[in-house]
Order: C-alpha cells, then sequence, then structure tokens
C-alpha cells in the first residue's frame, strides 16, 4: 500500500515537473518572435528608407524656394508697351473710319488725330492685353509697310513707388497722432505745416503710381496711313532723278518763300522809301551850285608881291 503511494507521489511529481518545462519551453518561444519582430522594426527606423527619401526631397523642394515676394519673377513683370503701324491704302478715309470700329470694338480710344486728303495719322489706346490682336486686325485694313512693337520694364519703379508710398503714409499717420497731441499753438501751426507737406509728397507718390499703373494697363498705337500713289511716288524719288527733283522742288519752294517776302516789304518801300529817296535827291541838288562857286574862288591868280 505505501508502496503504491510512493509511485503515485512519484507519478505526480514527474508529471509536475514535465509541465513546468513545457511551459518554459512555451514561454520562450513565444517570447522569441516578439523579439525578433522588435529587432527587424529597429532597423527601419535607423537605416534610410522611402520616408527618409521623401524627407531628403522635400528638402531639396524647399532650397528651389521661389524668389521673395520683394522680387518679382517673370510673370509679374511690369511692362508698358507701344506700337508703331505703317500702312498704305487706296482710300485713306475709309481705313480711318474702320480703325475707329476697330479701337471701340476692343474696348479702346483714339487720341491725336491729322487727316489728310491722302496720308493720315492717328493714336491709338487700347488694353494691353488686347494689343497683338488690334495690331493684326489694323494690318489688314492696308498694306502693312511697317510694324514695330516696344516694351519698356518698370517693374522697379512700380516697386519703389509701392515702399515709398507705404514709409509716406506711416510719417502721415504718426504727423497726425502728433497734432492730436498737440496742446499750444506754436505746436498746432508747426505740425500742421509739416503733416501739409507730407501729405501733398503722398498725393504726389499716388498720382506717380497711378500713371504708371494706366501706362501698363493701356498700350498706344501710333498709325500713319498714306495713299498707294504717294506712296509710290515717295519710293520712286530715289538716286539722281530723285536728287534731281528734290532740288527743284527746294528752288521753287525758295523763289516762292522770295517773291513773299518781296511782295510783303512792297507796301513799306512805297510808303516810306519814296518820301526818303525824294528828300535824298533834293538834298544833293541843292549841293551842287556851292561847289564851282568854291572851285572858281580857289582858281583865282594870286596878288604879285610888293617890291
Amino acid at each position: 500500500m505505501h508502496k503504491r503511494v510512493r509511485w503515485v507521489a512519484a507519478a505526480g511529481i514527474v508529471l509536475a515537473l514535465a509541465g513546468c518545462s513545457a511551459n518554459d519551453s512555451g514561454g520562450e518561444s513565444a517570447a522569441m518572435p516578439m523579439s525578433a519582430d522588435t529587432k527587424q522594426a529597429a532597423p527601419k527606423e535607423g537605416v534610410p528608407g522611402k520616408n527618409n527619401t521623401e524627407a531628403t526631397e522635400g528638402k531639396a523642394g524647399s532650397d528651389k524656394a521661389p524668389a521673395p515676394a520683394g522680387q518679382p519673377g517673370v510673370a509679374d513683370r511690369k511692362l508698358v508697351r507701344t506700337a508703331n503701324l505703317e500702312l498704305t491704302a487706296p482710300n485713306v478715309a475709309d481705313v480711318i473710319s474702320q480703325v475707329r470700329v476697330i479701337t471701340q470694338g476692343a474696348a479702346g480710344y483714339t487720341g491725336q488725330e491729322s487727316t489728310q486728303e491722302k496720308r493720315a495719322s492717328v493714336n491709338i489706346i487700347v488694353p494691353s492685353e488686347r494689343l497683338d490682336g488690334v495690331l493684326d486686325q489694323l494690318g489688314k485694313l492696308g498694306k502693312q509697310v511697317r510694324r514695330e512693337v516696344t516694351a519698356t520694364d518698370v517693374t522697379e519703379q512700380m516697386v519703389d513707388v509701392e515702399s515709398r508710398l507705404a514709409t509716406q503714409r506711416a510719417s502721415v499717420e504718426r504727423i497726425r497722432a502728433l497734432l492730436a497731441r498737440a496742446t499750444s499753438v506754436s505746436e498746432i501751426a508747426s505740425v500742421e505745416s509739416e503733416l501739409t507737406s507730407r501729405e501733398a509728397e503722398l498725393e504726389s507718390l499716388q498720382k506717380r503710381r497711378e500713371s504708371l499703373a494706366g501706362s501698363v494697363a493701356m498700350s498706344t498705337i501710333s498709325l500713319q496711313v498714306k495713299a498707294e500713289t504717294v506712296a509710290a511716288s515717295e519710293e520712286s524719288r530715289s538716286g539722281f532723278l530723285g536728287g534731281l527733283a528734290g532740288g527743284w522742288d527746294a528752288f521753287l519752294t525758295f523763289g516762292g518763300g522770295l517773291l513773299t517776302a518781296i511782295g510783303a516789304m512792297a507796301p513799306f518801300l512805297l510808303v516810306f522809301g519814296v518820301p526818303v529817296a525824294a528828300l535824298v535827291w533834293w538834298l544833293r541838288k541843292r549841293r551842287r551850285p556851292a561847289e564851282p562857286a568854291m572851285a572858281t574862288a580857289s582858281d583865282l591868280p594870286s596878288a604879285p608881291p610888293l617890291d
């Protein structure tokens, strides 16, 4: 009986030891994957990977950032554009009428204009963004002889004026604050004088900015239109024959001017010249008898010397 109890107790102890060893081995096997995962996760944070590459690219992109706001880029440049266009056409008056229609259709207007029978000139002001389109339309009204477009960059001037405007506004506000705190009459008079001067300068800067903005917003086209006959005659006046014809025209012009001057002086010659000529003739006639008398007296023989 005691032997059985001993065998049972020994069997229980063996089973208990086996269970503990199984639990220990299971815990170690369960812990190993966790440590492996932890070790595998760590290198991903330390070794440069995709995330680090993106961060590097982002940093490089930040180095290529655009210019500061105080330095406008190409798209923000302020340009004053002007154009010169010369055309020849059979009828100058019809071309000028069509020019007015095209200008009004482009939301523009015409300025100084000089129209004659065979030639005309007109200044056209249109929005800058429509300048090229208007030039294309005007070029179809006749034979295009010359077309020039110029652009002047006024970006620096605009930036300078804007900066000075901001500074001047702040200065005016400071003077107004001083005026509000002034107590004596002399202080008020002095501050008001300074305020008037600075407000005048501020107004001048504002007008300059408006003028620059207007020049940028609107473009001017100087259009010259000539009749085809006039253009042909001007082209023919070249070489020796052209110089000869020009010299003959100059001679006729000089002769006409000389005759005009003589004609203008003729009334003065009649009114003042005739009396003056008569007075001179009378004076010369009065002096003639005196001259022989003086000669006769000098010719008399001298008296003989007395012994």
